[in-house]
């Protein structure tokens, strides 16, 4: 077992900082020892942030420094593909933020190549490292609602696209986007793969994507029967301005469990004006935040041990073909089997 791995962050941006803080300072054997950002200002300032001594401005440097047995890869999807293969060719460990890349082809080729070389590849699908969700899981598996009946999963996102991901082509979209944590849910919570889904969907808040990117939509609702007979039900959307919404219902035959809220706390206040106020959660980043630590620390837990991850390229690569033909259903507005 090796007492301390060196890790590379490769994207600097929000969801890549959370991770290099966590790894500086929150993950028992890991150490930070270098950036990767094409932006040079990004690379610089990470790395003064965290006092990590190498950062580079192309990531094929990282994977040539010999401190550097891991790395975290948080760029845009269409990049993951050809990262992960790279790192996984230099012997490198690789933890890939969701979604996994850009199609089924691309997801199978960092499978393969992870596993030619030997190399852990773990997909940051990080609620099922969340408390809560591990808990329900638990529930589940021990039989307390019966049988399964249906999961239902909902993530709305307060922020307005940017504008990259209007072009269904380059980000696959909100079910990409927003959704692959609720595919990912389905999947776990039924233990089965989905057979069949059907998709709607709409752009209702963002005006600026109509006249260039007739296909974009901000809302979406699907509807999923699994391999095993089991129901599943996703509802994403985002610029819902209100807040960061996530929330879970898993049916039994005997019983429901209940995941998350909008409240950000139990706290209520309630005026002469008769009106009842609370905090409502504004981003992902305060609902998950430890979620992420214990992702982070599952990974480096895999490599010290030698042991496979929790979440696996397979499950980066179902979540990927899942959104693939919740998109077709879009378009062509059939049932698709999978």
């Amino acid at each position: 077992m090796k007492e301390t791995i060196g890790l590379c962050l490769i994207g600097a941006g929000r969801a890549g900082m959370i991770h290099a803080r966590n790894f500086a300072s929150r993950v028992p054997g890991a150490k930070m020892t270098a950036i990767s950002d094409v932006l040079e200002e990004s690379a610089g300032k990470a790395a003064a942030e965290l006092n990590i001594p190498a950062w580079y401005t192309d990531y094929r440097d990282a994977l040539r420094d010999n401190a550097v047995d891991a790395v975290i890869v948080v760029t845009p999807t269409k990049f993951h593909r050809n990262i992960v293969v790279e790192a996984a060719e230099a012997k490198k460990h690789i933890l890939c933020e969701k979604p996994m890349a850009m199609n089924k082809e691309e997801c199978r080729g960092m499978i393969e190549a992870a596993k030619k070389n030997g190399v852990n590849l773990q997909i940051g699908f990080m609620r099922r490292f969340d408390a809560n969700f591990r808990r329900a899981k638990e529930i589940v598996d021990s039989g307390a609602i019966g049988q399964v009946v249906s999961v239902k999963s909902l993530t709305r996102g307060p922020s307005v696209p940017q504008e990259w991901m209007y072009d269904i082509k380059k980000s696959n979209g909100p079910l990409a986007e927003v959704n692959s944590h609720d595919i990912d849910t389905l999947r776990w919570f039924t233990g089965s793969e989905v057979e069949s889904l059907y998709a709607m969907a709409g752009n209702y808040r963002c005006e600026d994507a109509r006249g260039k990117y007739p296909d974009f939509y901000d809302t979406v609702l699907m509807n999923l029967k699994m391999q095993n007979g089991m129901l599943g039900n996703i509802d994403g959307a985002q610029g819902v301005r209100y807040g960061y919404d996530a929330r879970v219902d898993i049916l039994g035959t005997c019983g429901l469990i209940q995941i998350g809220g909008l409240s950000g706390n139990t706290t209520l206040t309630f005026t002469a004006e008769h009106r009842i106020q609370g905090d409502v959660v504004r981003s992902w980043t305060n609902l998950f935040h430890e979620a992420y630590v214990q992702e982070d620390i599952s990974f480096v837990e895999s490599i010290r041990r030698g042991t496979p991850p929790e979440v696996s390229g397979l499950d980066g690569m179902m979540a990927v073909d899942i959104v693939r033909a919740g998109n077709e259903s879009i378009q062509t507005g059939r049932i698709v089997f999978l």
